[in-house]
């Protein structure tokens, strides 16, 4: 296994500059054809927290925190933004060898490095959406602090963690299409369960908490909400930074094993 995990590592390093151009390539091909064009990345985004902030704020009255709380809309976004990005990770991201069939049966593409190429698309994606919170964050009468250094940092490991994740899910899909469906059907779940949409450390019952500890949108959505809207640093909750490293570890690991036993296959049956 360990040689499989350097192989992968090796892949995506020597192919990284092919990896980068088709990123870049993916992004200009999703705003092809549209009259307003990259304007997209945003009126979707937009339109999808405009909803939850009028439900939850004005409808439920979430955001009645009194007390000089910075606005609820500042927490919503904190959280929201990072899971668009995992959201893709975790339905087209899921079925990238079959986005890319002509990497995998014509140029012989290494299959590691194919979910890199939507990973960093996305990405891409994901920071024009983070520029766009830290305006909002202005806007908000928030001032930049030492705090915001923590964003870069989990931008990186959020890259990391869900290109991994899009390797072991994206070949276990090429192998089962069955494997795809249950990923599509647990993606509304996860949204609802994670913490997307509520603070997490309310909630005063343990065993919850122990779990949701181990599940990375959790670690994700807190960590910004932690940098953005909190001021705190994310390692100040230790559970939750080890219950990460644990499913890290765990992810690359079954990443690593997945890709040794099924690698040689995906081609044929794709």
């Amino acid at each position: 296994m360990l040689a499989t995990l350097v192989g992968i590592i090796k892949d995506n390093w020597e192919w990284r500059r092919q990896i980068f151009r088709l990123g870049k390539f993916e992004l200009v091909k999703k705003s092809r054809g549209a009259v307003l064009s990259w304007a997209w990345f945003f009126i979707r985004p937009a339109m999808y927290v405009f909803c939850f902030w009028f439900a939850l704020e004005v409808g439920l009255r979430a955001g009645d925190g009194g007390g000089g709380a910075p606005p609820y809309i500042l927490w919503l976004c904190a959280g929201i933004i990072p899971w668009f990005f995992m959201q893709e990770l975790l339905n087209a991201g899921i079925d990238v060898l079959h986005r890319y069939p002509y990497l995998v049966n014509k140029i012989k593409f290494p299959l590691s490095a194919i979910s890199g190429i939507f990973a960093l698309a996305m990405m891409f994606v994901q920071l024009m959406l983070q520029a766009a919170l830290i305006v909002i964050y202005l806007l908000c009468g928030m001032e930049l602090d030492v705090y915001l250094l923590q964003v870069p940092l989990l931008l990186v490991l959020m890259l990391l963690f869900w290109d991994i994740a899009s390797i072991m899910f994206s070949q276990l899909s090429a192998i089962s299409k069955d494997f795809a469906n249950l990923m599509h059907a647990l993606s509304t779940p996860i949204f609802w369960l994670s913490g997307v949409i509520f603070n997490v450390k309310a909630i005063n019952i343990e065993w919850i908490q122990a779990i949701l500890n181990y599940n990375p949108v959790t670690f994700f959505v807190t960590g910004f909400r932690d940098a953005y809207y909190d001021k705190v640093w994310i390692w100040e909750d230790p559970q939750m930074c080890i219950g990460f490293a644990v499913v890290f570890v765990v992810t690359l690991l079954a990443c690593t094993w997945v890709y040794k036993k099924f690698n040689q296959e995906v081609a044929d049956v794709l």
